[in-house]
């Protein structure tokens, strides 16, 4: 399988977080970049560098609007006295309808959902490769491969059109998605992060020409909180083209692969040619983040489900945080998904 990799991802390396009001070390770090390429070397994989496509497939998915805040907003924050070194939210509107402020704290409050997306120095251009990254495994989706891995990061599926959010800038997921449409393919999302992908259904909830599927610890007491519930089917175009199937918390592989085959007969239903997966590790037993239970082989066993589809899929890749088996985690998937 190829991989598709570039090492300014590495750029950004986010200092804030917080959990429950405490103040803790961001889990979104570049370190899970050498856990992840250990597991797809350990795959077999074989690593190349994205093309450069440009902001047009970027700005097919999100605003011109957001895009120029994603570019500029670093250096404008950094000319407030007294900053902090990272873009970090401390407003938000009540309702996003409301006016566009002109100030930098103002903007933040509005392109930011939460404050586990601070925005450093190099978070575009390392956002911008993420996206880069995921576009050309599409390419190649398009050129007639079986499959591609998509190492992006940071992540991008809690991200929406005009919204940062959950360590994600761009919908990586989503502008793949995009892509191959617009090329005249009919895709398929599988969201597999413990995470719902809030951003990847808010992008598509009112459209019925890609299908969001999303399997996730149940948000009645897990981020994302306010999306990902079942009662979620999309509106006008899209009702019916998204499914949510949240699941109790400490769910493990037998009942998670279950699961996986209703959302394979939606997507047999939707007549989908091309597959793009979200790909969260987080699910883990042991990840940081702790939602569900699934083994290190339990992830083997779910590739090889997702590979018995049969249909050309990318991999992208989300969540996943600092575990010593995230690599052996992501080993294990892709060649189970190898072997069907």
């Amino acid at each position: 399988m190829k991989a598709i990799f570039d090492q300014r991802q590495e750029q950004h390396d986010p200092k804030h977080f917080m959990a429950n009001g405490a103040l803790l070390a961001n889990p979104e770090q570049p370190a899970r970049i050498s856990a992840l390429l250990s597991g797809a070397q350990a795959a077999g994989c074989d690593i190349a560098a994205p093309a450069d496509h440009g902001m047009g497939p970027i700005a097919a998915i999100h605003s011109p609007e957001y895009l120029v805040f994603l570019q500029t907003i670093h250096t404008r924050w950094s000319r407030i006295a007294g900053a902090s070194e990272e873009v970090i939210p401390n407003i938000h509107p009540d309702r996003r309808t409301a006016s566009y402020p002109r100030s930098a704290a103002g903007q933040a409050g509005f392109h930011q959902a939460d404050t586990s997306c601070p925005i450093s120095a190099g978070t575009w251009e390392a956002a911008y490769w993420s996206a880069q990254t995921a576009i050309t495994g599409a390419d190649l989706m398009r050129g007639g491969a079986r499959s591609a891995y998509a190492l992006c990061r940071p992540p991008g599926h809690h991200a929406f059109a005009d919204l940062a959010g959950g360590f994600c800038f761009l919908n990586n997921s989503a502008i793949a998605a995009e892509r191959l449409r617009a090329h005249g393919l009919r895709p398929a999302i599988l969201d597999i992060d413990v995470h719902h992908g809030n951003g990847t259904q808010g992008i598509f909830y009112e459209r019925g020409d890609v299908l969001t599927v999303s399997i996730h610890a149940d948000p009645v007491r897990f981020y994302p909180f306010f999306w990902g519930h079942a009662s979620e089917r999309g509106e006008g175009a899209g009702r019916g083209a998204n499914l949510n199937l949240p699941l109790v918390r400490g769910t493990g592989d037998d009942a998670y692969l279950e699961t996986l085959e209703t959302a394979f007969a939606h997507i047999r239903a939707f007549g989908t040619d091309v597959l793009i997966v979200a790909l969260g590790l987080d699910a883990y037993e042991n990840d940081p983040l702790k939602g569900l239970a699934i083994t290190t082989g339990g992830f083997g066993r779910i590739g090889a489900a997702i590979g018995g589809l049969g249909l050309p899929t990318l991999l992208v890749q989300e969540g996943g945080y600092l575990a010593p088996e995230l690599g052996d985690n992501l080993a294990s998937f892709l060649k189970g998904f190898e072997a069907e």
